[in-house]
């Protein structure tokens, strides 16, 4: 039987997914990351002295204990804690090193830095549990981390230790030669309602060497707030390795805009579907800003924006700041999509076709496996989707003109791809079902054509694109 309902698939496969299919995926995602976590420890327990001294395995001992004291007063914000979207990144890198090693065998500092960090996430998981505790953490690179909540600027790029008190509604962060800080938390939100705030659970200080996380408001009312996470030192881990621009931090200004582009998304995903916000709601849990991509300016001529997803990050979105509200929104609608079918993947096989590089596909220059081309044939019928829907409602031409064309564009991109989707024996049973359900939204599209000049123009879109990847790549 498969873990997966018919009726939760099919919602899937036309890119939407109501509360119980998204549940279901989240769910799953959840247990793995709490095995994940598990065996973790178990690999440290077993881990040679060589690699892992007993001095470590001891901190990190101590460092279970209080996070297992912290789930004890209140699971739900360990849980938090635990789940957060880039703890994944973290968790596999510390369980690689502490299975594989260096090349002598032994620690190193990479391994050593991440399993300190396992200390800031049982602190963080104290702190939002309002569990009061003392314990000494390790400064790294100039910040002390505590995820998704802030980081002490340390001002020593070498290792720093640091004292945490947390005392009722008051942390305070101690270091060596220096004045503590202290920083005040709060569960009201001091903006006013829908306003970003300083940090899931509001920890702010006055002290200019706390930097806390921008925490954008929910989408919708019972939803959590989305950290703008410019911080966490695992947010970098495979941005460069995709192609993607680099990780920035962000001042008071960019904090500003990012806050304001926000604002404006939640009615045009509403606008997209009443899915579309759905899903982010319940999906997104992090966004990580990015540079600008190079070139990306007026003169430069380069792509105005870059975004991924990192499937050990799920519910991050990683991207930098788009252009206009409308793009913001397509690109969750984008890169959720790429959440959405890898935790359906993980759940349940889609296909057995082999990951050679030899399709081609409209939206890249270079050869795609067939996985790659069903994730990003996935994720495009769903930008067609929203934008026809977007150019159906808008009432300004042009907004209307432009979600028209990125309609056409998107649309006869999928077009040329579900044939060889569609053709391929390798499907499972499962991935049938999807690939007919996407088939079905293809088609339903065109009930609602765009105007002639756009379908014009994105049929001689693809069709350059084909000769060129032809040429490119000698097929």
């Amino acid at each position: 039987m498969s873990p997966v309902p018919e009726g939760a698939l099919r919602e899937l496969g036309r890119t939407e997914g109501g509360a119980e299919a998204l549940r279901l995926l989240v769910r799953d995602q959840h247990t793995r990351r709490l095995v994940l976590l598990r065996a973790l420890l178990d690999a440290a327990a077993d881990a040679p002295p060589a690699r892992r001294p007993p001095a470590a395995l001891a901190r990190l001992r101590d460092d279970w204990a209080l996070l297992e004291a912290a789930e004890r007063a209140d699971r739900t914000a360990v849980r938090t804690v635990l789940l957060y979207p880039l703890a994944g990144p973290w968790a596999q890198r510390c369980l690689h090193g502490l299975t594989t090693g260096g090349p002598d065998g032994g620690d190193s500092p990479e391994l050593r830095a991440d399993l300190d960090h396992f200390g800031a996430l049982a602190a963080t998981a104290a702190i939002r549990a309002r569990l009061p505790f003392t314990g000494r953490l390790t400064g790294r690179g100039g910040v002390l981390v505590l995820p998704a909540l802030g980081a002490l600027r340390t001002g020593r790029d070498e290792p720093v230790p640091v004292d945490v008190t947390l005392r009722g509604p008051e942390l305070t962060l101690r270091q060596a030669d220096a004045a503590p800080v202290t920083v005040r938390l709060d569960t009201e939100d001091p903006a006013g309602a829908g306003a970003a705030v300083d940090a899931p659970g509001a920890a702010r200080s006055g002290d200019p060497r706390w930097l806390p996380v921008l925490a954008l408001p929910p989408v919708r009312p019972g939803a959590a707030p989305v950290p703008l996470d410019d911080i966490d030192p695992y947010r970098t881990a495979g941005a460069a390795r995709h192609g993607l621009s680099a990780v920035t931090r962000l001042d008071a200004r960019h904090r500003t805009a990012w806050a304001r582009s926000w604002a404006e998304v939640e009615p045009l995903l509403r606008t997209g579907g009443p899915h579309r916000a759905e899903e982010t709601a319940t999906l997104l849990h992090c966004l990580v800003p990015l540079a600008p991509p190079p070139g990306s300016t007026p003169a430069g001529g380069g792509p105005a924006q870059c975004s991924g997803t990192r499937r050990e990050a799920f519910g991050a979105v990683l991207t930098s700041r788009p252009a206009t509200a409308a793009s913001f929104a397509s690109t969750l609608v984008h890169e959720l999509q790429h959440t959405k079918l890898a935790a359906l993947a993980a759940l349940t096989p889609l296909h057995h076709e082999d990951a050679a590089p030899r399709h081609f596909a409209p939206w890249r220059s270079d050869p795609r496996p067939f996985d790659g081309l069903l994730q990003g044939a996935y994720s495009h019928i769903a930008l067609a989707d929203y934008w026809q829907r977007l150019a159906l409602a808008a009432d300004r031409l042009a907004v209307r003109d432009q979600a028209w064309a990125e309609h056409a564009r998107t649309r006869e991109q999928v077009g040329a791809v579900l044939p060889v989707l569609a053709g391929s024996g390798a499907l499972t049973k499962e991935g049938r079902v999807l690939v007919n359900e996407m088939i079905a939204v293809y088609h339903r599209l065109a009930d609602h054509p765009p105007p002639p000049g756009h379908r014009a123009r994105a049929a001689s879109y693809v069709r350059t694109a084909r000769m060129i990847w032809r040429q490119r790549n000698a097929t």
